[in-house]
């Protein structure tokens, strides 16, 4: 009998550290925050606060495989944000972090794409430019590079090409 409780323990250990790891950034979660944008009211900059950190580790995700940066970072499952986007033609996309800790970023786009940054932005901060933003659904997520928890704001502001 202790053989087969120890076996079945075992079997759910497994079972439950395979779905632990499993857990990544997911786009097709609603976000916790969602809004609609247009290019021309992005060129005022717009903020909005948010906690930075979460529990999954980045590459550890399969599927996620930015077009940017490859770092380290952990992200939230849900997306922090998420944004319909507008008249983006012939616009750049310019969406970065401040925070009080070291931030990272992770975005996907409607076609996709990932992209991740850790330090474009300056003092261990976030800064991505997507030179040709298209419309529809954005998802972003405000994660850290070591795991840590911190008040960030994050940015967005279109300009011209």
């Amino acid at each position: 009998m202790k053989h087969i409780l120890f076996a079945v323990m075992c079997l759910f250990g497994m079972a439950f550290s395979g779905t632990a790891a499993q857990a990544c950034p997911n786009f097709n979660m609603a976000a916790a925050e969602a809004y609609r944008a247009s290019g021309s009211q992005l060129r005022q900059r717009q903020d909005f606060r948010v906690v930075a950190g979460g529990e999954n580790y980045i590459w550890n995700c399969p599927g996620i495989n930015p077009q940017s940066d490859r770092g380290a970072g952990y992200f939230p499952t849900q997306p922090d944000f998420s944004f319909d986007l507008s008249g983006m033609s012939s616009l750049q996309l310019v969406i970065s972090v401040v925070s009080q800790c070291d931030a990272a970023l992770l975005i996907n786009t409607g076609a996709v794409n990932w992209y991740y940054d850790d330090d474009d932005n300056g003092n261990l901060d976030p800064r991505i430019v997507l030179t040709r933003p298209s419309n529809g659904r954005i998802d972003i997520w405000i994660g850290t590079y070591d795991g840590e928890y911190c008040n960030a704001v994050l940015s967005m502001e279109t300009f011209g090409r």
